[in-house]
């Protein structure tokens, strides 16, 4: 216990009411929220004589401030606690890191709706079927659904804009709304109906349907129409034959299992619609050594659930590989956020107890693939360590430059740690004021602005550098500038490719000695290098392609001051295109509609210098 802090005067005053409290570390840092019924007994369990578990005896260590607040009830604790988990991210909760957004399949609120893939807010006016693990996924379903039902899944701008229907008319895909003529409103609706009864797992009653329309056009003498709704009705059939449907089961379900080893967690969701398994996600939330497992299940129920990333709903019933002191509540706190019942469960029995149980096989299997990759990593860097003759390796880092034929230049800088890629520590250099394709000068200004006065705390142990000797030279010319006063200085390695640029290849540059050293190929210690290598490589040409194509989509005239959106429409108009206007004099700018000649000798120069 902190010696500045007086647990026992703190205690005397303390509230017995609901609430949320902060406690704070000799910084002034967040390092716990937490909630409690009783704020006063909740609060005097951690500061006991004898306090079980190591991770609260490490936490009250710390603690040189205790913040509380007071609620109405347990369930505005709840809300409190997790938005201010959101907001302080202390390091002694378990935190979930999701910032995916989760695919939905739409049907829009049109005169003939489209069917869709939508990811974000649901703010669009529509239907909403979901949500999906992943864009795959959805994807898939849609390319089915094409195959079954001819409605349009094409953009709105596509749709308004055809005067002949498109291929997938052609290939049967598409009723083809679009052209008038082609479908009438009633046809469109009904295949739009079948395509949602389908999405909504009602296979049965869409099989039904068509039965009944192909046998009311045959009757009617509508033999074209009978044998498309039949050649519908085989294809379905086929459909249903090869899909899984678990038992009776046809409700929204998401089911979440928990494994737990070796202070890492692995918190699987398996996400059920209409009875169908659509897929499932591991999440490794972050979370301090000793957490109690009903600790990470309901900090992720939580915060799964109530940040809205996304657009993510709950839906009516969730199901828990383990129960929860606190499940009532948790249900009610969901129940009151979504303004709709949904309802956490943990003692079930038959066809949900099945789901459980693979939930839980899957997060198993996710763990042990995860531990066996970070003893993986565990080893490569040890035997990196070996054949670099360094120290302990915490931090690496990788630069690489991108450019095509000189044309917005960008320079990487991947991170890497014990654990791989550090990923919000990445950066990128946008390179200016350099000769183009001047590959030294590029590499130079970017070190330059990384350890232009760099934190000593993240400086790398090691860093590679993707190019020659050349490249190398210039890395340690700037780090002898930039670090001169330092006391700790990276290890340079310079990754160059052998004349084939095949992987395994590769000779490695030791910096200062300029050594040339050629690991074997199939050293594990190489295999880090060039992931390490790899990824850099792919950070920068993503960033480039971004601003080239940036570059490409955006008019010459947008960067000229006294030009906004109108006057380039002018522009543009009257005189026929850029091309045009790059040609035109002075005089002739003026002639346009808004154009001073001020502003025309403005755009001119611009334009010419």
């Amino acid at each position: 216990m902190s010696q500045s802090f007086d647990a026992k005067a703190f205690l005397r005053v303390v509230t017995e009411q609901p609430g949320v409290y902060l406690m704070y570390d000799g910084a002034g840092e967040v390092i716990y929220v937490g909630k409690a019924k009783n704020l006063k007994k909740r609060l005097s369990s951690y500061f006991r004589t004898h306090v079980s578990g190591e991770k609260t005896r490490a936490l009250v260590r710390q603690i040189q401030d205790v913040q509380v607040t007071v609620t109405h009830t347990e369930t505005e604790a709840l809300i409190l606690e997790h938005n201010l988990i959101k907001q302080h991210l202390p390091r002694y909760n378990v935190l979930l890191r999701d910032d995916k957004s989760y695919p939905y399949i739409i049907i829009t609120d049109h005169r003939h709706p489209r069917i869709g893939l939508h990811r974000g807010q649901r703010k669009l006016k529509g239907e909403y079927f979901g949500p999906y693990p992943s864009g795959v996924a959805v994807r898939e379903s849609l390319h089915l659904m094409q195959k079954l039902f001819p409605v349009r899944q094409c953009e709105d701008s596509v749709y308004a804009n055809r005067s002949r229907p498109c291929l997938m008319y052609q290939l049967k895909r598409c009723a083809g709304p679009c052209v008038a003529g082609l479908v009438s409103d009633e046809e469109y609706a009904h295949q739009l109906q079948l395509a949602r009864l389908f999405l909504q797992g009602k296979n049965q009653q869409v099989l039904a349907d068509l039965a009944d329309s192909m046998e009311q056009a045959s009757q009617a003498l509508r033999f074209e129409d009978a044998a498309r709704f039949r050649d519908q009705l085989q294809a379905l059939r086929r459909v249903q034959e090869q899909q899984f449907v678990s038992g009776n089961v046809l409700d929204d379900l998401d089911v979440i299992g928990l494994a737990l080893e070796r202070s890492l967690a692995c918190v699987q969701v398996l996400f059920i619609r209409q009875g169908k398994v659509l897929g499932s996600r591991s999440y490794f939330p972050k979370m301090p050594p000793d957490t109690d497992a009903q600790e990470i299940l309901q900090s992720f129920v939580l915060q799964f659930y109530l940040s809205g990333i996304g657009g993510r709903e709950a839906p009516a019933e969730i199901l828990l590989d383990r129960s929860l002191p606190d499940e009532e509540l948790l249900s009610e706190t969901l129940s009151q956020h979504y303004g709709r019942r949904v309802k956490l469960r943990s003692r079930l029995r038959a066809e949900r107890a099945r789901f459980i149980k693979l939930a839980r096989t899957n997060a198993q299997t996710a763990l042990a693939s995860r531990l066996a990759h970070k003893s993986t990593l565990r080893q490569r860097l040890l035997q990196l360590e070996e054949v670099l003759a360094t120290g302990p390796i915490a931090r690496m880092e990788c630069f690489d430059i991108s450019h095509t034929m000189g044309e917005k230049t960008v320079a990487s800088c991947v991170v890497f740690n014990q654990e791989g890629p550090l990923k919000s520590e990445y950066r990128r250099f946008n390179i200016g004021g350099i000769t183009p394709g001047d590959d030294y000068a590029a590499m130079e200004q970017a070190l330059s602005r990384r350890f232009h006065q760099a934190d000593t705390d993240k400086l790398p142990d090691v860093l590679f550098i993707d190019g020659g000797l050349g490249q190398l030279a210039r890395a340690e010319d700037v780090l002898a500038r930039e670090l001169a006063d330092s006391p700790r200085k990276p290890l340079l390695v310079g990754v160059a490719k052998g004349v084939t640029r095949k992987p395994g290849l590769e000779t490695l540059i030791m910096g200062g000695s300029h050594e040339e050293r050629h690991l074997p190929a199939d050293l594990p210690a190489l295999h880090l290098i060039q992931h390490i290598r790899d990824e850099s490589h792919r950070f920068a040409i993503t960033g480039h392609r971004a601003q080239r194509g940036k570059a490409r989509t955006t008019s010459t005239l947008e960067s000229i001051p006294g030009i906004g959106a109108k006057r380039r429409q002018a522009l543009l108009k009257y005189l026929g295109g850029i091309q045009e206007v790059q040609r035109a004099s002075v005089d002739e700018l003026a002639k346009v509609p808004g154009i001073s000649l001020a502003l025309a000798e403005k755009i001119h120069d611009a334009l010419h210098h």
